[in-house]
């Protein structure tokens, strides 16, 4: 199929404008591919000091076998992490049956969303993505590894583990994921219960009831949030092998999956035939692809910063306008909650990401001529893989929906466009996720009421305070202000208001999930209002119109313009929680349009 011209040009806008910074980081990345095992050009004191304590310390000093690193993200506070628990082991066992020497390179942090929302902990969550990226940098940069495998799932981990793999994009960089947990409690359900505790119509009891039958065991939330969206991401860039994406933890497919994952990771090293490095599969049609995958799949709006700074990491700038023109000429393909009501495992079950790709292809939608760790063209990742005994055969995939409630032919989707509109106006440029807002809703013309955190919000919330129709202003939520925390926890109070009849909007410069669902949110404005951007002068009570049909944000007070900002207090927000530790990271932190990077 020829590739469709908006893919074609945006692919050609990105590699016009990374042109210099792409070309300077495969220099970069050329200069440090050196023939030979990378620990071979260590002295002997250095590598004695590197294989101290391996078992296998004479393979390491004697053979020309790869070493792996392992870059692990385990931790047993995030449901998702805990299954990494086991793989070193596993991988160890499998590295050496394939002929190579396995060490743990390091751990990097990992830290739940899902714990701190609302709590002052999220004002260093995004900022982890970039700790995760030097920590892994640190652990690889004992210069031992012929490859990388990168054990990691949630929000900031996958970003900050890519951010790592293309600085040492001369390596290969294998990614192991864990998968999602199985099926609990409807998402629908646990939202409604949400819904009933904000508005006191029940109690502790039973939203603690809700949220426990939802988050149940091992594995990944299994609404489609940034986790998920995630794996979707790395299996739609090759990073992944084919279907490994969705299947559940501590089961006979998981294991093969990450043998099999072992295995590559061996062969694509500069000692076997198939040398990969990933900086050659991190380009800008594999991201291109990926931006294709986030739309088709109605996924995380937290990818819209994340994919920038992951990009530039490789040489690669993306813009937002990137995701607009793309999100435009690709349709939803999915329903997946907050989307719809099934979760990723029903979708897996329906044909998942193998028969997207599939559909996507034939649309001329991906690019088909990339580099992935499974050795195929993305023509490969439209099979899913089967166990034969302990081993993986990859055998084609569906290529019908099982589910055409869940999933759909790029040629009858749910919709015709991925929902995700660029927004720009007087109010700055920001993004608006609309695939799961209401249509009659797109458009909100209403009164502002102004907010300097969410808990302003909340408090006005339990006042009656919210009577008509509103635009909620939560300002100074930037990366630069408090490191941009993600305001998930407003959703249940903005849908209670919404369902009571108001058109309500939030417009913030800070983050809202892949799950914040049904009530438009305009967001990551910038400039943000702690460096003087727009949202800074307004005033409660000016009119604001958000329009994601046009794309627009605009406050229409006649003397907007003329006002001056409010200042930023940046107390609040500089200690306790560890956010004293951060203060360096907030004073140099990026616009979110472009990635909020701070290493980056």
């Amino acid at each position: 199929m020829t590739l469709h011209a908006t893919i074609d040009r945006v692919t050609d806008r990105i590699r016009t404008r990374s042109r210099t910074t792409r070309d300077a980081y495969l220099a970069k990345i050329a200069r440090a591919a050196t023939e030979g095992p990378r620990r071979a050009h260590l002295n002997c004191g250095n590598q004695a000091h590197a294989y101290a304590a391996m078992p296998d310390k004479d393979d390491l000093a004697l053979s020309r076998k790869p070493n792996i690193g392992i870059v692990t993200a385990y931790n047993d506070m995030l449901s998702a992490h805990q299954p990494y628990e086991r793989f070193p082991d596993l991988i160890r066992a499998a590295g050496n049956a394939a002929g190579a020497t396995v060490q743990v390179a390091g751990g990097v942090p990992a830290m739940c969303d899902g714990v701190t929302q609302g709590r002052a902990g999220m004002e260093v969550s995004l900022f982890s993505r970039d700790v995760i990226a030097l920590a892994a940098g640190v652990a690889l940069s004992h210069d031992c590894f012929d490859a990388a495998l990168y054990l990691g799932v949630c929000d900031k981990i996958v970003p900050g583990l890519v951010m790592a793999a293309a600085t040492f994009g001369h390596i290969p960089a294998v990614f192991l994921p864990a998968g999602p947990m199985p099926s609990g409690l409807p998402n629908d359900e646990k939202s409604r219960v949400r819904q009933q505790f904000a508005a006191g119509q029940v109690g502790r009891e039973a939203l603690m009831a809700a949220e426990m039958a939802s988050y149940h065991s091992p594995g990944t939330c299994t609404f489609y949030g940034t986790a998920n969206s995630n794996q979707m991401l790395m299996e739609f860039m090759g990073l992944h092998l084919p279907g490994s994406s969705f299947v559940n933890p501590n089961t006979p497919l998981r294991d093969a999956l990450t043998v099999a994952g072992v295995q590559r990771a061996a062969a694509i090293t500069r000692l076997g035939n198939d040398f990969l490095p990933a900086g050659e599969v991190l380009d800008e049609k594999a991201f291109v692809n990926g931006i294709v995958g986030l739309m088709a799949t109605g996924g995380s709006t937290n990818l819209v910063m994340h994919i920038p700074a992951m990009a530039k990491a490789a040489g690669i700038q993306i813009d937002i306008e990137d995701f607009n023109d793309i999100s435009e000429s690709v349709p939803l393909m999915a329903r997946v909650y907050p989307n719809g009501l099934a979760d990723v495992n029903h979708f897996h079950a329906a044909g998942g990401i193998g028969y997207m790709i599939g559909q996507l292809l034939e649309a001329g939608l991906l690019h088909p001529d990339v580099k992935t760790i499974h050795g195929t063209g993305l023509d490969g990742y439209t099979s899913e893989p089967k166990l034969d005994g302990d081993r993986i055969r990859w055998e084609e995939g569906s290529r019908d929906s099982l589910n055409d409630k869940i999933l759909r032919p790029a040629s009858d989707p749910f919709a015709k466009t991925g929902g995700l509109k660029q927004l720009g106006g007087n109010l700055g440029r920001g993004v608006i996720k609309v695939s799961a807002v209401a249509a009659e809703r797109h458009v909100i013309e209403a009164k502002a009421r102004v907010f300097s955190d969410q808990d302003q919000v909340k408090d006005a919330f339990k006042a009656g305070e919210f009577t008509e129709d509103t635009v909620v202003v939560v300002r100074f939520q930037g990366p630069r202000a408090n490191g941009m925390p993600e305001l998930h926890s407003l959703t249940p109070i903005l849908a209670v208001l919404q369902d009571r009849g108001l058109k309500v909007a939030l417009l913030t410069d800070g983050r809202m999930s892949g799950a914040s669902g049904k009530v438009p949110a305009a967001i990551h404005i910038s400039p943000e209002a702690s460096v003087g951007g727009p949202l800074a002068r307004i005033r409660d009570g000016d009119l604001i119109r958000l329009d994601a049909i046009q794309g627009t944000i605009d406050c229409l007070a006649p003397d907007f313009e003329s006002r001056p900002a409010v200042a930023h207090d940046p107390a609040p927000s500089s200690e306790g929680m560890g956010r004293e530790l951060f203060a360096a990271f907030r004073a140099v932190a990026g616009p979110a349009t472009e990635g909020a990077g701070v290493v980056v």
